[in-house]
């Protein structure tokens, strides 16, 4: 995991009114080692959502990405390279074992990844984005704890930090992703 591009460590920085919520914007990553918070994103359409935490260190991560590869963009990919699901994995992981997470210890979710376009099928965002994360993390030798990718609908994904504890929202309605 080394040799990817620098994106800033961004911890613990709520946005007005999100109290003890750390955003994670479309194209973002988060990550933090407070156990008082919790990391969110929102509108998981085609985009991923895909969570780190170490529950001994009581560290966590999450990571929005939108695209699956780089390559197509790489003057996007340079200005910010959690856009891309090849670059932002790679990069989360790094920060959150930067912020004392041990990479055997880590539990990765995964949320997203829907076909939600009306579109002929063409382009496939959802299902390109989930085939790159499945390749990475196979690459990595990592297993997935849990998932809910695909489907038509967008999530909202929430990581909790002081258990690990993972919620889905998706058409009004609350589940947990992580444990079940």
């Amino acid at each position: 995991m080394s040799r990817t591009p620098s994106i800033p460590l961004r911890t613990e920085t709520p946005r007005a009114g999100e109290g003890d919520k750390v955003v994670v914007g479309v194209a973002d990553l988060q990550v933090s080692r407070d156990p008082s918070k919790s990391i969110i994103t929102y509108a998981l359409g085609s985009c991923i959502g895909v969570t780190l935490y170490d529950p001994v260190a009581k560290v966590g991560g999450m990571l929005h990405f939108m695209l699956p590869e780089s390559q197509v963009s790489t003057e996007k990919a340079a200005a910010n390279p959690a856009m891309f699901g090849d670059l932002g994995m790679p990069i989360l992981f790094d920060k959150v074992i930067a912020a004392g997470a041990k990479r055997e210890r880590l539990i990765v979710c995964a949320a997203g990844g829907a076909e939600v376009l009306a579109d002929d099928g063409h382009f496939r965002i959802g299902s390109r984005n989930r085939t790159v994360l499945r390749k990475i993390l196979w690459k990595l030798n990592i297993l997935l704890a849990a998932d809910d990718t695909g489907g038509q609908h967008s999530r909202t994904m929430t990581l909790r930090l002081a258990d690990g504890s993972i919620a889905l929202r998706s058409q009004g309605k609350d589940s947990a992703l992580w444990p079940r």
